[in-house]
Order: structure tokens, then C-alpha cells, then sequence
């Protein structure tokens, strides 16, 4: 976890507070949208009147690329910036932690992947993480997911280097989002939890976690989405998706994670859309082999919610057995993701046959990236390929379907 949390609304106020324990002067990493509707002149205005000078990056206006880390790089260089103030999204943040680190360990980003085997020798400059989306989780999180843009290859590279100084989680930031990022954000966090709570490295500490994260972005989710929140449905969805990222910091991601990153890579889907998109049918596959008694856990969580008991009601015998239980989670997260618009790989419209070539890249990058090893059993190229030719067509009907694999 990050040294310093600063939590609540108005947080944003206390940067140039924070800045001041680790440098004075500052790069901001930001993208278009955040210079538009004035953040990153707000954030600037804090870090001045603390005496911070400051330079700003607004480049990051996709998921981010290596291209836009060398960019940051340069201009750090060239400025004599010590410390970095990333305020956005999760891509905003990733690729200032990449950067950060960069400037105090020299080589090629791909050379500390899962693969590539090299550790970080020194501390990255100090990093203040702000999201302006309630997601990723990446102001917590020892993570950072950058795309390759000479291979095509989603990075995720995980060392204790890349852990934000401090973390300003300030809900007010994201009541500006737009539906469709407050979804795939959202959708993201749920799969955060979820997945930390599934892994084999999960612990007591990191179960706490998952399972607050997964309570308060299952209940305060729809209403954000639907704007139909109040300031409280914001602040604990901010909330949920902190707990989730320090839950698979220190647990980890799993299966969904790892073939959700060549998706976006190849076929540019925001992060949590195509999470969302393998969700239902990865966690059906999951419960199948040594799972459903996790996520039964999360149901018996859950119970105090009407949907998931009407679901329960429907689905489960008086018995209570746990694979009926594991079954009305997943009816109640495919009814989610369907409420929050997101359809399956065929919906979104990826090309079949482009797709169908892509699967043996998309299984050897999302076995390279050892997110599927966390699982609590051991996973071949077989079940990958396998699920990605199922999750094309999955769709959230209301009967649950049956996936064998």
C-alpha cells in the first residue's frame, strides 16, 4: 500500500501538501479530457500555492503505449522533474508509474514483464496517484499494464518499484464520467476483486479486501451508471475500487485478467469492457473445476441484497448447496454486466474470422503474462482457447448456460 491515503471529497486540495514531502518540481501526467474541463489546471493551482513548480503531459489519451512513456520520459529529462503527479484514469497512472520508474532504472520496459525476468534495482522518482475513475485501482497497486507498440503485446509488469508515494482518492473527480467509462472502470474493479478473491494467493488481509470492494460496486454501481447516484454512491464506489486494487496488488489476478489484456491489445476494447465480455463465462469454467466454493462465499456476502436473494430464491435448493450458490453469483453478475450495457465479443463488433486468427497470439500472450497460473488450479492453453472461442457468442440471457470444458 502506498505511504500516505488521502480519502474524501475536496482530497485534491491536499496535493500540493503531499508534493512537498518528496520534491519541488513536478510533472503531471494527465490527458486532453482532464486539461479541458480544468483539473489539471486545479491541480496546478494547488501545487503553486504550496511553492511546487510544476510541467504537465496531457498526451495519455489512450491506454497507454510505450510510445507515450518514452514521451514522458523526455520531458522529465529535460526539466529536471523529481516527482510525478498522475491525474486520470488508470491509463494516466499506469504509464506515470512507468515512467517514474524508467527514470531511475534504465533498459527496456519488456525486460521486467512476467518473461523477461529482470527486477527493478532502484526506487522509481515518488509518484502522487489521482484516478478521476473509479476502476483500476492503480493508485494502490504495484501494477502497471503498458501496451508494447512494436509487439502488440499488453505488458503487465508487477514490482514493488512501481507502488504510488501516496494515493489522493477524491470522489468528486469521477461524477463527470461519462456511462460508458463508468462501466468499464467499474466492471474492472468488480474483476479486481473477484479475482484476487479467487486466486491462490489470496490471504486473509486481501479477502477482507475483495469482499468490502465487491459489496459496494455490486450495490452503488447501477446507480452511478444509471445517474441515478448520490454523492454517497459515488464516494463508495471510489471506495470499492481502492479496496479491489490493494486486494489484487498483493493477491493478484487471475484467468479473466489474462485474456482480457490481448483482447484490448489487438482489438483496442477498453480494459474492463473486455473483461466484462469473459466474465460470465470464465467464472462458469472456474466454478466448474475448483472454484464455486469461493464464490458461493461471496453469494452467503452478498445475501443481504435483494437481487442477488431473488436470484438465490430462484436458483438455489432449500439446501443451500454451494454450487447453487456459485451458480446465482454468476446469473447475478451476467444481469450486471447486462444492466450496465455491455454485451458479449460479437456485439461489439470484432471481425469473427480476424478474431478466430488471433487466439493462438491471444493464448500464448495470455499464458505468458502468468495471470493464469494464480488460479487455484492449473490451466492449459487448451482451456484458453477453448474460452475464447465460447466467450465470442456468450450471451447474458436469464438462463445460465452450461460451459464444458
Amino acid at each position: 500500500m502506498p505511504s500516505r491515503i488521502q480519502y474524501g471529497a475536496g482530497s485534491l486540495t491536499q496535493v500540493g501538501v503531499l508534493a512537498k514531502l518528496w520534491g519541488n518540481k513536478a510533472l503531471i501526467v494527465s490527458d486532453l479530457m482532464m486539461q479541458k474541463n480544468g483539473l489539471v489546471e486545479r491541480c496546478s493551482q494547488y501545487l503553486s500555492e504550496a511553492g511546487i513548480e510544476y510541467v504537465s503531459y496531457c498526451g495519455v489519451n489512450t491506454e497507454p503505449t510505450t510510445k507515450h512513456v518514452d514521451e514522458i520520459v523526455a520531458i522529465c529529462e529535460a526539466e529536471g522533474c523529481n516527482l510525478f503527479i498522475a491525474l486520470g484514469g488508470g491509463s494516466c497512472i499506469d504509464a506515470a508509474k512507468a515512467a517514474a520508474v524508467l527514470m531511475t532504472n534504465r533498459g527496456q520496459l519488456s525486460s521486467y514483464t512476467f518473461t523477461g525476468g529482470h527486477r527493478f534495482q532502484s526506487e522509481a522518482l515518488p509518484l502522487i496517484a489521482i484516478p478521476t475513475t473509479a476502476g483500476t485501482g492503480s493508485e494502490v497497486t504495484k501494477v502497471t499494464v503498458i501496451i508494447d507498440t512494436d509487439s502488440q503485446v499488453k505488458m503487465m509488469i508487477a514490482q514493488p518499484q512501481l507502488l504510488p508515494k501516496a494515493a489522493i482518492v477524491d470522489a468528486e473527480l469521477s461524477m463527470t464520467c461519462p456511462s460508458s467509462v463508468v462501466a468499464s472502470s467499474g466492471v474492472d474493479a468488480l474483476c479486481h476483486a473477484i479475482e484476487a478473491y479467487l486466486s491462490r494467493k489470496a490471504q486473509p488481509a486481501t479477502d477482507v479486501w475483495a469482499l468490502q470492494a465487491i459489496q459496494r460496486i455490486y450495490r452503488h454501481l447501477p446507480k452511478v451508471y444509471h445517474k441515478q447516484a448520490s454523492t454517497e454512491d459515488y464516494e463508495q464506489v471510489a471506495l470499492g475500487a481502492m479496496l479491489a486494487g490493494a486486494a489484487f496488488s498483493n493477491a493478484s489476478v487471475t484467468l479473466i485478467h489474462g485474456m482480457s489484456r490481448p483482447i484490448g491489445a489487438l482489438f483496442h476494447v477498453p480494459h474492463g469492457i473486455s473483461n466484462a465480455m469473459l466474465l460470465p463465462a470464465v467464472l462458469t469454467f472456474m466454478a466448474s473445476k475448483t472454484a464455486s466454493k469461493r464464490l458461493a462465499d461471496i453469494h452467503t456476502m452478498l445475501i443481504q441484497q435483494e437481487r442477488v436473494r431473488d436470484v438465490a430464491g430462484a436458483r438455489a435448493q432449500a439446501g443451500g448447496e454451494q454450487e447453487d450458490y456459485a451458480s446465482a453469483i454468476i446469473h447475478a453478475v451476467k444481469s450486471l454486466c447486462r444492466s450496465l450495457g455491455i454485451g458479449n465479443l460479437n456485439d461489439y463488433g470484432i471481425d469473427r474470422e480476424l478474431y478466430r486468427k488471433a487466439i493462438p497470439k491471444m493464448v500464448s500472450d495470455a499464458m505468458d503474462s502468468g495471470s493464469p497460473a494464480n488460479c487455484p488450479f492449473d490451466v492449459t492453453r487448451e482451456d484458453i482457447e477453448q474460452l475464447y472461442h465460447v466467450c465470442f457468442d456468450y450471451m447474458y440471457g436469464d438462463d445460465l448456460q452450461e460451459l464444458i470444458i
